[in-house]
Formats: C-alpha cells, sequence, structure tokens
C-alpha cells in the first residue's frame, strides 16, 4: 500500500524555500548598505567636539559657518575649562570640572574626554612635568592620561 504523499513540499520546493531563497538574497544587501550608512555617519576625525556630518548639499554649498548649531553642554563646558585652565591653572578647571559633573550627573559620560583635553592643553601651556604635578583623581585619572599621551 502506497502512502498519497505530495512529493512537492518532501523535496522543498514550497513556499517555505522561496522565501528563504530571497531572504538569503536580500538580507545581504541590506546589512552592506546599513553598514555603509553607520559608517558614513561616525566622526573618524578623532575630535570629540566635531558632530556634525558633511553631507554632499554641505559641500556644495560652501558656507558652513553661517549655519552654526548651538553646543552640547559637554561642549560648552569643556571650552569654558580649556580656557581657565589657560587663564588660572589646571589644577582650579579639574576642581570645576568635578563640580559641574557632581551638579549635573549626565555630564558624567564626558568627563574622561574633559579631563583628556585638559590633560592635553596642559602639556601644551605647562609642559610635561609642571602639567602632571596638577593630576587628580578627576574621571579616573583621564587627565593624566591625557598628559602621557601630549607628550608621548
Amino acid at each position: 500500500m502506497k502512502h498519497s504523499t505530495n512529493e512537492q513540499t518532501r523535496r522543498g520546493r514550497g513556499p517555505a524555500r522561496r522565501i528563504g531563497q530571497s531572504l538569503a538574497l536580500v538580507l545581504p544587501v541590506v546589512l552592506v548598505l546599513s553598514g555603509t550608512l553607520a559608517v558614513t555617519r561616525v566622526d573618524w576625525s578623532g575630535n570629540p567636539s566635531s558632530n556634525s556630518v558633511l553631507t554632499a548639499s554641505d559641500a556644495s554649498n560652501g558656507d558652513t559657518s553661517a549655519r552654526t548649531a548651538p553646543q552640547a553642554p559637554h561642549d560648552v563646558l569643556r571650552d569654558q575649562l580649556l580656557t581657565e585652565l589657560q587663564k588660572k591653572d589646571p589644577g582650579i578647571a579639574l576642581t570645576h570640572l568635578q563640580q559641574a559633573v557632581n551638579d549635573r550627573p549626565s555630564l558624567a559620560k564626558h568627563c574622561v574626554s574633559i579631563a583628556r583635553a585638559l590633560g592635553k592643553a596642559a602639556v601644551r601651556v605647562y609642559g610635561p612635568t609642571r602639567a602632571q604635578s596638577f593630576a587628580r583623581p578627576v574621571c579616573d585619572t583621564s587627565f593624566a592620561t591625557g598628559v602621557a599621551t601630549a607628550f608621548g
């Protein structure tokens, strides 16, 4: 006695196989395109303050300075502390950084980059030996790391 089975689905030629084949063709293309778009959105310059993405319309316009966006709070704080470092000394700037992070906990995620920037600026202003003397445990020794990278 022969069982009546559908030979077409047994060989895998049903709708599930067609869907699988379509996904196998389309999915890699989608992944490559989304990865390419993600890479174009990343700031590869290493400058944490430049968070804008240059588009084709910006490049063709030529004058991007006329449309300056307001700075983020951490960028404003970094600029203020760098100015204070040059006018006074890195110790005062580091104290104010710690106070700002204590007052506004949302700035804590930017503390490391700000402290490193202060360390690099301190080396330019005071030299590596004197800059290192201002190091404090603000943001896990990031100031000292900034001094070391600017010197080395």
